[in-house]
């Protein structure tokens, strides 16, 4: 079935080299911000309602999440949101151009909490080398993990790397929280961390 006219997602025929911003955004010079694993998209959509003048991307996996988001997106009138429906290594890696991001949100990043699965992890040095590619110097990225052991590794790998250097960690607004948040919210503790590049 074809997506509809006014669908937000976004379906590349080159999937070799970086997207190019202004082929999907009214407006590409405005701030440039990319949620990574939007998962069920409810950050994202209260955050590009709350911003308007700020172009957002939500990349994940799987397409039934991604058909809601951009479904309520629509509904929404959110002209400024735009989806991909991709792996986050390989799309920040490979997808995202090259020092445009302005803010790159990665929450709750699946832990794969076995030993012999912590080489799945997203985050770790090869990672780290595509996400300072994509940041604008001063950009910033923002981690949250319900997992405290995954969240100790972000956050020594974040800064022993002397490209980025540690901020306030990002907290974001109730209705910005996103549904696994709301999940473990009260029941165990949520880590935070941000960090900007240099």
């Amino acid at each position: 079935m074809p997506p509809p006219p006014d669908s937000r997602r976004i379906r590349l025929d080159d999937w070799l080299h970086p997207l190019d911003p202004a082929a999907h955004w009214a407006d590409a010079s405005r701030p440039f911000e990319v949620d990574v694993g939007c998962g069920k998209g409810r950050f994202l959509l209260a955050r590009a309602a709350a911003f308007p003048a700020t172009n957002f991307l939500g990349i994940d996996r799987l397409l039934g999440r991604l058909n809601k988001i951009d479904r309520k997106a629509r509904r929404r009138g959110l002209p400024n949101l735009r989806l991909l429906r991709m792996d986050a290594y390989y799309a920040v890696t490979y997808l995202l151009p090259r020092a445009a991001v302005d803010v790159a949100y990665i929450f709750f990043p699946d832990p794969w909490p076995k030993a012999r699965h912590h080489d799945h992890r997203l985050f770790n040095p090869v990672f780290l080398d595509g996400l300072h590619a994509v940041l604008k110097p001063g950009g910033a990225v923002h981690a949250a993990t319900d997992h405290g052991p995954y969240f100790e590794e972000i956050a020594a790998i974040l800064r022993t790397d002397a490209r980025f250097r540690e901020i306030p960690p990002f907290v974001p607004a109730e209705e910005e929280r996103t549904d696994f948040e709301l999940l473990f919210h009260g029941v165990q503790a949520i880590h935070r961390c941000s960090f900007a590049k240099r």
